[in-house]
């Protein structure tokens, strides 16, 4: 993306509203870049201060949001899944027809407009969960990665950073003696035989010590799930990621089914057994985590794990409500993922997460305007291996949204504060309006990289990002 470093280009926003983590909701403030990151922030800025050329941003500006768990090819499937009776089961034999069909270019054309959809959405970062490897037949391209460096073109195109989350993939699942089922159909794409010859394919890309691939991408490591990874092939696919300190994303406890099958096999839960190859820790992203026991909490919770809620997709697939609040309060940092992309709106996901702990419990209040918002952004940064993102702080990657207060679903916003607020302070209460009632239509202004990605509401990268989506899904689906 942009350079930074001497003469690197200066940018100047001044922000109504901004939301610095940690200092609240201010206003007037000035937000300072040279290049790719923030150089100073002012905030309750007077106009003598305000540089030539500064850009108004009308609303409350926030750090652009992460999306900590993604299939982008998802996207295909939203409209013709999500009504009628079935289960995550027979919900997955209409997603291996999709993956059956994509191709490197096919990939390429879906993933770029899902990544431009996410930009709309005030997306600037995205976690791809990535296991379409190979060809049909798992056959391997002539590249090996063409698949994944599809995904990675893709984000680069659509103006967003991204996390490729490599998946090893080996087993279709296990049965009651612990041996793992064999792979049928679309599933052999996903495939590089162990989990050796996976990390030799990742390590193929081309990264360098770090994990990084250039300024806007990196490279992770994801273990599918227990169902998936046979417990002795972890351990490689852990040690890869201790090379480059990537992260590691693992599906865990996502349905009942899957736990039933791990303890059968194995005569543990899958939290135990992620534990027990070395699996989890503080770079660990644990996504789902809906069927837990007590134990399992304090496990995860004991090993400082990020765990990514998706719940909107937990509900399209009838998954069930997962502990949220006993997560959060063991110690695990809190992450969120459009996951299959039912919708895109980390927005919608950051509220579900508090309005699903109201449902289970009949209690409100289990998590502030500001813990959504941390979760949607530092964390989830920091769980995709960008810990210098989602806040605005000198130093930290230049990526803004703004939503505006303008809307039939915020205005007013603005004028509303907690009992004692000064006037003209709108402390969260702003925030507060975002994270329970925003959606991506609020959704102004997208700064990524100190670079201009979405502007008045309009993609300034894809000028049509309705029409890239129905030509990309007519051409997988037809």
């Amino acid at each position: 993306m942009t350079p930074t470093g001497p003469g690197a280009p200066a940018r100047a926003w001044h922000a109504e509203l901004a939301w610095l983590p940690g200092v609240g909701v201010l206003p007037d403030v000035l937000i300072e870049a040279a290049g790719a990151r923030f150089t100073r922030i002012t905030p309750r800025a007077a106009a003598a201060e305000l540089p030539a050329g500064v850009i108004r941003l009308r609303g409350v500006t926030m750090p652009a949001l992460a999306n900590a768990h993604s299939h982008a090819f998802h996207r295909a499937l939203r409209g013709i899944t999500q009504a009628g009776r079935g289960t995550f089961w027979t919900w997955r034999e209409r997603m291996y027809q999709v993956a059956e069909r994509l191709d490197p270019d096919s990939y390429l054309a879906l993933a770029r407009a899902v990544y431009a959809e996410m930009t709309l959405a005030g997306v600037g970062c995205v976690g791809e969960f990535h296991y379409l490897h190979h060809a049909p037949g798992g056959i391997p391209y002539a590249d090996p990665n063409a698949m994944s460096r599809a995904l990675i073109d893709a984000a680069g195109q659509a103006g967003l950073r991204i996390t490729l989350l490599d998946a090893c993939y080996l087993a279709g699942g296990l049965d009651p003696a612990g041996w793992s089922v064999p792979l049928t159909g679309p599933q052999v794409r996903f495939c590089d035989g162990t989990a050796q010859a996976w990390a030799a394919r990742v390590g193929s890309l081309g990264a360098d010590e770090h994990g990084m691939l250039g300024p806007s991408a990196r490279v992770g490591a994801a273990i599918h799930s227990v169902r998936a990874v046979p417990p002795e092939q972890m351990p490689a696919v852990v040690a890869w990621s201790h090379s480059c300190g990537a992260p590691l994303h693992v599906h865990l406890s996502e349905q009942v089914a899957e736990n039933d099958a791990c303890l059968a096999a194995y005569r543990c839960t899958p939290a135990a057994v992620l534990y027990d190859a070395g699996v989890l820790g503080p770079r660990t992203s644990v996504v789902h985590a809906t069927h837990l026991t007590s134990a399992d909490i304090r496990l995860l919770g004991g090993s400082e794990v990020f765990a990514c809620l998706c719940p909107t997709t937990e509900a399209d697939l009838a998954d069930g409500i997962g502990p949220f609040g006993q997560l959060a309060a063991a110690g695990c940092r809190l992450t969120l993922g459009s996951d299959s992309q039912a919708v895109i709106d980390l927005f919608e996901e950051a509220r579900r997460v508090e309005m699903y702990a109201r449902l289970a419990s009949q209690e409100r209040g289990h998590f502030t305007a500001e813990a959504l918002g941390t979760a949607a952004t530092w964390d989830g940064h920091a769980s995709l291996g960008w810990p210098d993102a989602g806040e605005i702080a000198p130093g930290s990657l230049a990526d803004l949204v703004t939503i505006t207060l303008d809307s039939p679903r915020l205005a007013g916003a603005s004028l509303a504060g907690p009992p004692g607020a000064r006037q003209g302070d709108p402390d969260l209460a702003a925030l507060a309006a975002v994270m329970f009632a925003a959606t991506p239509a609020d959704v102004r202004n997208v700064v990524i990289g100190g670079r201009d990605v979405v502007v008045d509401g309009r993609h300034v990268l894809i000028a049509d990002v309705p029409a890239a989506l129905s030509a990309a899904v007519r051409a997988v689906l037809d």
